[in-house]
């Protein structure tokens, strides 16, 4: 695996998927770059691939990933998307095995495998514990701990779960980053799931749908810095 990349804890995920495109896409890239530097906290901006290049020219402080990749070598596979066409475009990781794209676990292997390659860090999702120690095994950088059923409903995950997510993964490999998602709509979210002990969480419609998006973004990523301090110091 390649926990060599720059990023660190505590980082925040924000995926505009297909609610947004065109220029909305770029303006949301750019709230969220400028608060990565307010606060210095760590974004990932998964980007939809047609505005990968665009976003990742416009921006300096945010780590653009795609949302998909398929486990191709340069030739044919007319509509499937090339590791190094990513790569090309300036993208720094690609997500795998959303709900909404998953993957067999050998599908998935294969990818992480070709993603290593060509030097893309990987944000793999995952929805039981079970599947984030199976998913563990294939040492991607980042695993996504999100209930399934949570998605998009503005209801967050109990603690429970976050504990015993993070304990499976870091029990197969410490380096593995641990990102806590679903369901992920405010500051105060934001900041219960870091101090209960998660490196990262995201959201995607929490920011998206909000009525001042650049405000929401600055909400949840000084949540985060504000969480991660906390924790540091005990209090």
């Amino acid at each position: 695996m390649l926990n060599n990349f720059a990023l660190k804890p505590p980082f925040f995920e924000i995926g505009p998927k297909s609610y947004l495109f065109g220029d909305d896409v770029l303006r949301l890239a750019l709230y969220a770059d400028a608060a990565a530097k307010r606060y210095d906290v760590d974004i990932i901006f998964t980007t939809p691939l047609v505005e990968l290049r665009r976003v990742a020219e416009a921006t300096e402080r945010i780590f653009v990933f795609a949302p998909h990749m398929d486990p191709i070598m340069p030739g044919r596979g007319l509509a499937d998307t090339l590791p190094e066409s990513l790569v090309a475009a300036g993208a720094k990781g690609v997500m795998l095995n959303h709900c909404e794209k998953p993957l067999s676990l050998s599908a998935l292997s294969q990818t992480i495998r070709r993603a290593d390659e060509v030097g893309l860090a990987t944000i793999v999702c995952t929805d039981t514990t079970a599947e984030s120690a199976a998913v563990a095994k294939l040492r991607p950088n980042i695993i996504v701990a999100e209930p399934t059923g949570l998605i998009g409903t503005g209801q967050t995950s109990d603690m429970n779960y976050v504990a015993a997510a993070i304990r499976a993964v870091k029990e197969i490999d410490p380096d593995i980053y641990v990102l806590q998602g679903a369901g992920i709509s405010s500051g105060e979210d934001v900041y219960r799931v870091i101090r209960a002990g998660a490196e990262a969480t995201g959201s995607s419609s929490g920011v998206v749908k909000a009525k001042d998006r650049e405000a929401m973004v600055n909400e949840m990523i000084g949540a985060v810095r504000r969480a991660w301090d906390d924790r540091l110091a005990g209090r």
